[in-house]
């Protein structure tokens, strides 16, 4: 008989939430199945006291979240190749159910050309998800699992060979769209991704612009996204309807000005570097619903 998949997690920490930090690692203790092996990163702040067992890398400069990510990943070995995948777990979330870990095993396991499981997010109190927590464009129903095109980034698991073979998360994003990079590259490549709404973190209701470099930094990756991985006549089209869909959402002055800073950004700066994906690649992201012009 083989072995179990062999799992780990990575945890980002500002080291300001302790007893939420204590209480997801505990959440991951309490797992069925082999133990989970854990590696807590501050991301330029010392870690809080964690259990025995537990690993802390502390980092001394704040390397965003692709880039303290990519630190836990490589504590696993090169690639995370120590273990067969990796759960990524914010540090305010907590896994309510204990065979989430064994259902990342059972999936992976039965379907090898799984790359990466995107886990539902709820709300503690109210059991919610929020809409923007469904990594589809069709999301009125949270609670129907399919095949995506992209996933959560502080709820997932991916197999470490994903890793290996594709690359790590942009570090240069710093903060958002590093989780659909890393899913157009893993797509590019013949991986899937699923989104299973069986596996849950909660996680408390928040709204991404509370981050002071939200509009700026959505806007600017979004053009490195688009200069990295897309066929060059999709770059165009694919900006223009962001342009237009933040336009039809009316944000403020000051969140406009923002993001248009950004927006100018992304095309004066580097993106790092260009891998345009494949038309064929093109059509099974248009087939699974969600063709890369949104």
């Amino acid at each position: 008989m083989s072995k179990p998949m062999k799992l780990g997690a990575v945890v980002i920490t500002m080291g300001n939430r302790p007893a939420e930090l204590r209480a997801l690692l505990d959440s991951v203790a309490g797992q069925d199945g082999d133990r989970i092996e854990v590696v807590v990163v501050g991301n330029g702040a010392p870690v809080p006291d964690v259990p025995a067992g537990v690993r802390a890398v502390e980092l001394p400069e704040n390397l965003g979240i692709p880039g303290g990510r990519n630190v836990g990943i490589e504590a696993f070995g090169p690639s995370g190749a120590d273990v067969d995948a990796l759960l990524f777990l914010d540090d305010d979330g907590l896994l309510p159910l204990t065979d989430t870990a064994e259902l990342c095993r059972q999936a992976f396991e039965a379907d090898p050309g799984l790359g990466i499981i995107s886990f539902r997010i709820a709300d503690p109190d109210t059991g919610v998800t929020q809409r923007r927590h469904v990594p589809r464009l069709r999301a009125s129903d949270p609670m129907r699992s399919s095949r995506v095109t992209t996933f959560l980034g502080g709820a997932n698991a991916v197999r470490t060979k994903v890793f290996a073979e594709v690359g790590p998360l942009p570090g240069r994003f710093f903060y958002a769209h590093e989780e659909t990079d890393l899913a157009w590259r893993a797509l590019d490549a013949g991986w899937m991704i699923d989104y299973r709404a069986d596996m849950v973190l909660n996680h408390p209701t928040t709204a991404p612009s509370r981050h002071a470099v939200y509009h700026r930094m959505v806007a600017r990756n979004r053009v490195w996204l688009a200069r990295r991985n897309l066929p060059a006549p999709l770059v165009p089209l694919y900006l223009g309807v962001w342009l237009l869909l933040t336009l039809l959402r009316k944000p403020s002055g000051p969140a406009l000005k923002a993001w248009f800073g950004g927006f100018r950004e992304g095309w004066s700066t580097p993106c790092g570097t260009r891998r345009p994906m494949k038309w064929r690649t093109v059509w099974r992201l248009t087939r699974l619903g969600r063709p890369p012009v949104i």
